[in-house]
């Protein structure tokens, strides 16, 4: 019973609605779908800038889709995270204002996407980052784009399994850079849920034997070197729910050009969602200086 209640809270998928759309931000728009390599469909939006330069976003798990996080429908996670929604159409306005194109995505078992098991903190969706970028790559309008990720929590966690599983991805020429969203392994996160020891073993052990689904160990932090663009990594240094050794532990590991941007917001983990929406300087400037 406690188990699955664990369970349920950290893996189950549906949690995350698409709960607006673009054109309430004065965004011209295309519904799109594309499909990873297993099959599984996705479905997102292309919202349209200029042709030579595109963001790819990849939202945080369970709770959130392409547009963001509501609270509504969220229980004891509402005032948790943080304490209003958080609207990912923010950054995409600003980028797009400032001549990129942007596709917004819901990962597998998210949003509007095909739901075809539990959500797995990245280890399956690198394969949906894999297939936005080949989306992209493909689309007539930007075949000589260059691409750019904004990925955050497990959409880094996600992106960074694809730069070691995915050998696609470093061949991919169009890929210039990537942002990385205050990287989370899955047992930092449960741990500082502040959850009895019992409760995260009942947890884990549901996962394994009853959903067939094991997120314990390093999750994504022996991919870190195959990061092959450069990263900036920008994370709340009051975050109550990581451990600042293991971001500092991420950052090290890159082998490429690289920054961090330690905030100082409040004890919230969503603080740094939001920020990302409403501080366009680093953002662009970060994108700007490789794409």
């Amino acid at each position: 019973m406690f188990g699955k209640a664990i369970s349920n809270l950290m893996i189950k998928p549906g949690q995350s609605p698409v709960f607006e759309t673009p054109d309430k931000y004065g965004l011209e728009y295309e519904d799109v779908s594309f499909q990873a390599k297993d099959g599984v469909q996705l479905s997102g939006w292309l919202i349209k800038g200029g042709t030579e330069k595109v963001i790819i976003q990849s939202h945080f798990g369970v709770q959130c889709s392409r547009c963001g996080f509501t609270q509504e429908g969220k229980g004891m996670m509402k005032n948790t995270l943080w304490t209003s929604d958080i609207h990912f159409l923010n950054q995409a306005k600003y980028l797009v204002e400032a001549g990129y194109s942007v596709l917004m995505y819901d990962m597998r078992n998210h949003g509007n996407s095909e739901q075809n098991g539990w959500v797995s903190w990245g280890i399956e969706e690198r394969k949906d980052i894999l297939a936005a970028i080949q989306y992209v790559v493909a689309h007539k309008a930007y075949q000589t784009a260059n691409i750019g990720l904004l990925s955050l929590c497990m959409g880094q966690g996600a992106s960074t399994f694809a730069f070691g599983m995915e050998e696609e991805m470093q061949h991919i020429k169009q890929l210039k850079t990537m942002i990385s969203v205050q990287p989370l392994t899955y047992d930092y996160f449960v741990e500082a849920m502040g959850l009895p020891k019992f409760l995260i073993n009942a947890g884990n052990q549901y996962n394994k034997k009853q959903r067939n689904t094991d997120l314990t160990g390093d999750s994504f932090l022996p991919y870190v070197k195959d990061i092959s663009v450069p990263t900036l990594v920008i994370q709340n240094q009051n975050d109550p729910m990581t451990n600042i050794g293991m971001v500092e532990q991420y950052y090290n590991n890159l082998q490429v050009e690289k920054d961090i941007l330690w905030l100082d917001l409040e004890k919230k983990r969503g603080a740094a969602y939001a920020w990302v929406g409403s501080n366009p300087a680093p953002i662009l400037e970060w994108f700007n200086k490789y794409m």
